[in-house]
């Protein structure tokens, strides 16, 4: 099926030329793709008829279901319906910095990691580049400012999609000119594509979902961990850095009594050390709860004292603070709440 945002700029100057439209046209269609902030079929730059004419063409990917807000409305997360009836997430978040979408690349994810909710749910297939670039032109065209972050950290493991998302970074910085230092591509420890990023030229963020120190722990959280231990994941993610001189950041879901103990700072910043100033940057996260998981955030003075460790070792944690917990907005949390049979119990659990 040929998409709106699966449509090189090729196939739009082939078709048009065809409908006898002048070349530049073709222009006039890539810019309202690509740079204007709203639909195509409200794009000012072209005649409605062409307009109306395109849409029918070039249908859409993605269906919006639900919309949430939360934070005051600074954090913004959709469930959208594919095609042929899969349900995926993208969350905006805008702060006076910058808008950041956090995109999904797959439709469920086959990671298992424990306390996940996407992971709770299984695995239905991969997400193809036009489906993941609408995902952030569906975020622009709600925005309150320009886009200028994209996050790969919503449903899926990316790296085991390793071309469409690749495909879909590259058409997010050549197409939509999004810096490829303001684009991250998350993954929880895929060793053969973090070797195929150090391959790429854009220099993207590596962020790596950590949560644990060691294998004995990381075995009980993130079972690919059998498959692509702690020594290997943390050599990639050096060949990934030294590549563009990029530091790596390294995701740590605190769990309150499951990771979060002194000792286990003390080995993080061991198992951290050999990638020196390009292995500092820790982002300690407080959990977010799910139906399938029993465990709670680690308390806030808890995190703290983690923090401090990791700093005595010349490593920059920072404690993350979690936007959209009051809109489900971590990754699953909205699907899995909305397919929830009626009068179920909520994911949230107390803290």
């Amino acid at each position: 099926m040929t998409t709106r945002y699966g449509t090189p700029r090729a196939g739009y100057a082939e078709w048009l030329a065809a409908a006898g439209e002048p070349r530049y046209r073709a222009d006039q269609l890539w810019q309202a793709l690509t740079e204007q902030r709203r639909p195509l079929e409200a794009a000012a730059n072209m005649p409605a008829p062409l307009r109306a004419a395109l849409a029918e063409e070039f249908p859409t990917a993605l269906r919006q279901l639900e919309e949430q807000r939360g934070d005051g409305g600074d954090t913004v997360k959709w469930l959208l319906a594919t095609v042929d009836g899969l349900e995926i997430e993208t969350v905006l978040m805008v702060s006076p910095e910058r808008a950041t979408v956090c995109v999904s690349s797959q439709a469920g994810c086959a990671m298992g990691c424990t306390f996940c909710a996407t992971g709770q749910a299984g695995f239905d297939r991969h997400l193809d580049p036009g489906e993941i670039v609408e995902q952030v032109a569906h975020a622009m065209h709600h925005a309150p400012r320009p886009v200028t972050n994209v996050v790969f950290m919503g449903m899926g493991e990316p790296l085991a999609n390793f071309g469409p998302t690749w495909e879909a970074v590259t058409r997010l910085h050549d197409d939509f000119g999004i810096s490829a230092r303001r684009i991250t591509v998350s993954t929880v420890g895929i060793v053969p594509g973090m070797r195929r990023m150090a391959d790429q030229e854009l220099p993207v963020t590596l962020a790596v979902s950590l949560h644990a120190p060691n294998d004995r722990l990381r075995d009980t959280m993130i079972p690919i961990n059998a498959r692509y231990p702690l020594r290997e994941v943390i050599a990639a993610a050096h060949a990934v850095a030294r590549r563009h001189g990029r530091r790596v950041t390294f995701e740590y879901a605190c769990i309150e009594g499951v990771n979060d103990a002194p000792e286990l700072a003390e080995e993080l910043a061991e198992l951290l050390a050999p990638l020196g100033p390009l292995g500092t940057h820790v982002n300690l996260i407080p959990l977010n709860p799910t139906a399938g998981f029993g465990g709670r955030a680690a308390t806030e003075p808890h995190i703290r004292a983690f923090a401090d460790r990791l700093a005595a070792h010349g490593l920059t944690p920072t404690i993350r603070r979690n936007r959209g917990t009051d809109i489900d907005a971590a990754c699953g949390q909205l699907r899995e709440r909305a397919n929830r049979p009626q009068g179920s119990p909520s994911t949230r659990m107390p803290r």
